[in-house]
């Protein structure tokens, strides 16, 4: 059994990873910098030099931003940021605005003169908003994830302390993640006492349930759900990357529903749960075997995430997608050494996968990273693996993950900056 101390730190990661957020994050996450921004004012805002890592800058490029009547980019994000106003809600502020308010983001987008530049930064993730109004300058920086404020300045004077991400479900990566392992994982889904973490998991549920329903509803995007879906004729497994792909489609395309995040992305929290929910109601689980089966899934994800970094040119869903084939394994009766094999074989099949933003064909890599998650689980159920020296895959998951780490974080870098220029010319 793991200690009380390892089960405390595990339910803390997955408290400070299952928030809700609206839209992609790293718009939202520059939205919630121009909320800060316009109360530090005082004012709107009528000059603003906004300065972003490039990693930012991709994923902003060409996603929609939700509840501003199809509007995208980076200038979308900061006014409807400052003219939502509510910081408060942190990832769900755009969830404030009102249809009469998609006339003043324009009226903002107008009379507001906005800058845009690459920010230089050892941090994939970084932003800086630099704005001017009413008489007054003022300075927001969010470093490392989406709502870590770091600098939050009026005319020189430090307000940090004012706004800083304080609260118990605010302050992600407050947890050492170090402490992740693909066998304590499963030992801690096993024996948890759900009690604390059950209204996290249900929201989790309820959440990407619903965009997934949603997508598979309406026109979104390629309709990469729909098309899998084949009008409910699909076998479980193709349901389940049906679903995970049309929760995408509807989000990628300015959906104004909230979704459970994970790793500080929508697309990963739709791909780790989604497939684990669709095949556990598809084969009459019962909800606790559901529950921990999230459990696996969702830690497995951060644990290999973990090592790679919050933003990265490999493509996060991949790691989503090895996590719901782990979850996939646990409600088929795996366990570890079942598991571990999944996870490996899921990692050797679609590593390397790029990231190049955040846009309707995120929902395509959903549906193969599901794929390769269903595919890994597969061999390992019939006894079929990847060995050491199968390319990255070394003997040992914990191994193989660290390699993937490896691969995305280091080995990546140039690829990552490569995609940042290519799409930064290309219209």
């Amino acid at each position: 059994m793991l200690s009380p101390e390892l089960c405390a730190i595990y339910e803390s990661i997955l408290i400070e990873e299952l928030q809700s957020a609206m839209g992609c994050t790293e718009p939202i996450a520059i939205a919630y910098a121009g909320a800060i921004l316009r109360d530090l004012l005082g004012a709107l805002p009528e000059r603003i030099d906004v300065k972003l890592s490039g990693n930012i800058i991709k994923n902003v490029k060409s996603v929609i931003v939700p509840a501003t009547g199809g509007m995208h980019g980076i200038e979308a994000a900061v006014a409807a940021g400052i003219i939502s106003g509510r910081y408060d809600k942190r990832l769900d502020l755009l969830s404030c605005l009102t249809p009469a308010q998609q006339k003043e983001i324009s009226a903002l987008l107008e009379s507001c003169l906005i800058g845009v530049s690459e920010l230089k930064s050892d941090c994939t993730f970084d932003l800086l908003l630099i704005g001017e109004g009413g008489g007054h300058r003022a300075r927001v920086q969010i470093t490392g994830y989406h709502t870590n404020l770091r600098l939050a300045e009026r005319d020189g004077e430090d307000r940090l302390a004012f706004y800083a991400d304080d609260t118990a479900t605010g302050a992600k990566n407050a947890t050492d993640r170090s402490a992740l392992t693909v066998k304590s994982i499963v030992e801690f889904a096993e024996h948890a006492d759900l009690t604390r973490l059950l209204p996290y998991l249900s929201r989790q549920i309820e959440l990407n349930m619903a965009i997934a329903e949603e997508g598979l509803k309406n026109r979104y995007g390629a309709s990469i759900g729909q098309l899998l879906y084949r009008n409910g004729t699909a076998s479980v497994k193709d349901s389940a990357r049906a679903y995970a792909a049309a929760g995408s489609d509807a989000r990628m395309s300015g959906c104004e529903l909230p979704v459970c995040i994970l790793s500080g992305s929508g697309n990963q929290g739709i791909t780790a749960s989604v497939p684990v929910i669709v095949y556990a109601r598809a084969n009459n689980m019962d909800e606790d075997t559901l529950m921990r089966a999230l459990i696996v899934s969702d830690l497995i994800t951060v644990h290999q995430k973990t090592g790679i970094g919050c933003l990265s040119a490999y493509c996060g869903a991949i790691s989503a997608g090895c996590g719901c084939g782990a979850g996939i394994s646990y409600l088929s009766g795996g366990r570890y050494h079942e598991i571990a094999h999944t996870v490996v074989n899921a990692v050797a099949i679609l590593s390397g996968t790029i990231c190049d933003g955040a846009k309707p064909s995120c929902a395509a890599k959903i549906a193969m990273a599901v794929e390769a998650g269903f595919m890994g689980f597969e061999m390992a159920q019939s006894g079929r693996q990847f060995y050491g020296g199968d390319g990255i895959v070394t003997k040992g998951v914990e191994n193989t993950i660290r390699n993937v780490g490896q691969l995305a974080r280091d080995g990546m870098g140039e690829t990552d900056r490569e995609i940042i220029r290519i799409m930064l010319e290309t219209n």
